[in-house]
């Protein structure tokens, strides 16, 4: 189990301030519908018809593409990642479950093929993500409904755009939400080798705070969990709450943009793109993965030391 913690406290040691410790146990809508092939097709995607373990839940199946209506979009997949709560989907173990048989993948960006008479917020070769989770990101095409895409620049490298709407949104919000962080302030970073982790440390250097990798006995502070892969318990002392005042929170982006709704959301995604463009902010360490290669993307996803995020290549 890796642990991703932010601190926050004065810059003179005579005033300690409260702080911000964000946990993870190791990691992080509709279904979209379709129908299976009978003849092979140009259309790929992994799919799981029953929960279980990734590499024998998940098939590779050729798929009819749905016809685009008056507000459907045709994507044509380019990236997508592997993330922890892929995988939890695919085990029956997340907060949220696609109806079976689902599409692997949360995440990714595509290039927009063509557009239903109606749509009026994407054009062909437009660069897009999902509002959304449990759509199925995992395959060469797709049709999606306009409100469910949200644009973004297509200049800003591939493997930063399929990576950009879970770690980074949820080390933003989490560095934004919980303490009043302050420049200056310092933030406590123990998992430096994770997407979020990584996310932290860029975010918190724009916005002025230092980040170093000593956990030190502080005061006030607010322990933020936002996963928990490793499917072990937090554990915090009863003197943590009445000595130290320290106080235990969770974090979940899928409920943050039900509460928030999908204009935050976006706007949430600009802010991050401004700092991709200003060179504040890079993909994590990826491998690229041919879609064919996913047992073995898969399996190296859920290896317990793995650095470097599994990411399909379409």
């Amino acid at each position: 189990m890796w642990v991703c913690c932010a601190l926050r406290w004065s810059r003179s040691a005579a005033r300690l301030r409260p702080g911000l410790l964000l946990s993870a146990g190791r990691c992080s809508p509709a279904a979209a519908s379709y129908s299976a092939s009978a003849e092979p097709s140009q259309v790929q995607a992994l799919v799981y018809e029953r929960h279980g373990h990734p590499t024998k839940a998940i098939e590779l199946k050729n798929l009819e593409l749905t016809a685009v209506g008056g507000s459907d979009v045709h994507v044509k997949m380019l990236a997508a990642p592997i993330n922890p709560s892929d995988i939890n989907m695919i085990q029956g173990n997340y907060g949220f479950l696609p109806k079976l048989p689902a599409i692997g993948g949360n995440e990714g960006v595509g290039q927009v093929v063509a557009v239903g008479s109606s749509v009026t917020r994407v054009k062909p070769g437009d660069w897009v993500i999902l509002a959304h989770s449990g759509l199925g990101t995992w395959r060469t095409e797709a049709v999606f409904s306009e409100e469910a895409l949200i644009r973004v620049p297509s200049d800003i490298p591939l493997q930063t755009a399929a990576t950009l709407s879970v770690n980074p949104c949820t080390a933003y919000r989490m560095l934004m939400d919980f303490e009043q962080l302050q420049p200056g302030d310092s933030v406590i970073q123990n998992a430096s080798n994770s997407g979020v982790g990584q996310a932290v440390i860029q975010i918190a250097a724009a916005l002025g705070l230092r980040t170093i990798n000593v956990v030190r006995d502080r005061p006030g502070g607010t322990m933020v969990t936002y996963g928990g892969m490793a499917k072990q318990p937090v554990i915090a002392s009863v003197s943590l709450f009445i000595f130290k005042d320290v106080k235990l929170r969770g974090f979940w982006l899928s409920q943050w943009k039900n509460d928030h709704g999908t204009d935050h959301f976006k706007e949430l995604i600009l802010t991050l793109c401004h700092l991709v463009h200003q060179g504040k902010l890079t993909a994590p360490t990826c491998s690229e993965v041919p879609l064919q290669d996913y047992n073995h993307a898969l399996e190296t996803a859920m290896h317990p030391f793995t650095s470097s995020k599994q990411i399909f290549i379409m």
